[in-house]
């Protein structure tokens, strides 16, 4: 899959959970895709101090990432 292809899927991913993490008052950015397996993002709002937020990460935003793009191995949240 090409980069520019790539980076939109993962963007309709994240559209998919974006509503979810809004009606808790956070929100989502993608930051990067490294190598085309490696998926960096940053959790907004209420998300950066949300006690959960490794989990909605783990079980929510890369759960959905995967789905749309299984060949990403790795979703991490940067500061």
């Amino acid at each position: 899959m090409e980069t520019e292809e790539l980076t939109n899927v993962i963007l309709k991913a994240l559209e998919e959970i974006r509503p979810f993490l809004n009606s808790d008052g956070g929100d989502i950015t993608l930051v990067s895709i490294e190598d085309g397996k490696h998926v960096k993002v940053r959790l907004e709002g209420a998300c950066t101090s949300c006690s959960v937020n490794q989990m909605t990460l783990r079980a929510g935003v890369e759960t959905t990432i995967k789905k749309f793009a299984p060949q990403i191995e790795t979703v991490v949240n940067v500061i």
